[in-house]
C-alpha cells in the first residue's frame, strides 16, 4: 500500500485541526466618520471585534437601523461549529490509519456537505441581521432597505463599505480539502511485478 495518500490525508487532519482557534471570516465597515474602520472576526466558537471595541461600536450603530445586537452567547451554531471542525480532523486521521480510498472518499462528501451547509447557514445568519429589523424603535428608517452584509466582496450599506472576506483558518480548511482530493485522486496499492520473459527465460538473466 503506498504511503503518499495516507500522508496527505493525515496532513489535511493537521490543517483542520490547526484551523480552529483561527478567524473563519472577516467583516470590515468604512465609512467617513470610521476611516479607520470596524471589524468584526467569526471564529468557530465565538464573534469578535478585530478591536477592543469594534463589536460595541458596530452594535451601537445597529441599534440606530433597527438590527439586532450582535451576541455570541445568542447564536447557536457557536456551540457547534468546534465539535463540527474536531470531527472533520478526527474522521480525516481515522482515514489515514485505515488506509482505504473509499474511506478517503466518505470523508471527502462529508467535509464538503460540512462546508455547503455552513456557507449557507451563514449566508441565513447575515440575511436575520440585515433584513428582521425592529422599525419601530430604529431612529434611521429607510423604506425598503435592508443592511445584509456581503457573504463575499465589498458591498454599499449607507455610508458604510461592507467587505467580507475569508480568514486564515478558512484557507487552512480549503488547504485540507485540497489535500484530500489529491490523495483520492492517487493509486493507493503498488501495482505487481510483471516479471518479463525471453523465449522463457526471465529477462534479468537474458540481462
Amino acid at each position: 500500500m503506498l504511503k503518499l495518500p495516507r500522508l496527505l490525508l493525515a496532513l489535511a487532519a493537521v490543517l483542520v485541526f490547526a484551523a480552529l482557534p483561527l478567524p473563519l471570516w472577516r467583516i470590515r465597515l468604512i465609512a467617513p466618520q470610521y476611516p479607520e474602520g470596524l471589524g468584526m472576526v467569526i471564529t468557530a466558537s465565538t464573534v469578535r471585534g478585530a478591536a477592543e471595541h469594534d463589536l460595541g461600536s458596530i452594535n451601537s450603530l445597529n441599534h440606530y437601523i433597527g438590527m439586532k445586537a450582535i451576541d455570541p452567547d445568542a447564536i447557536p451554531e457557536l456551540e457547534v461549529m468546534p465539535w463540527c471542525i474536531v470531527a472533520l480532523g478526527a474522521c480525516a486521521m481515522i482515514a489515514a490509519i485505515v488506509g482505504r480510498r473509499w474511506g478517503a472518499i466518505v470523508w471527502l462528501v462529508g467535509f464538503a456537505a460540512v462546508g455547503v451547509v455552513g456557507l449557507w447557514d451563514f449566508w441565513r445568519w447575515e440575511y436575520s441581521y440585515g433584513h428582521d429589523l425592529d422599525l419601530v424603535h430604529a431612529i434611521i428608517k429607510i423604506p425598503g432597505m435592508s443592511y445584509q452584509p456581503p457573504l463575499l466582496g465589498s458591498k454599499q450599506l449607507l455610508n458604510f463599505v461592507a467587505t467580507s472576506w475569508p480568514g486564515p483558518g478558512t484557507l487552512l480548511l480549503g488547504a485540507a480539502f485540497a489535500l484530500g482530493a489529491v490523495a483520492v485522486m492517487l493509486p493507493w496499492h503498488s501495482r505487481p511485478l510483471v516479471e518479463h520473459r525471453v523465449d522463457g527465460i526471465p529477462a534479468a538473466a537474458v540481462a
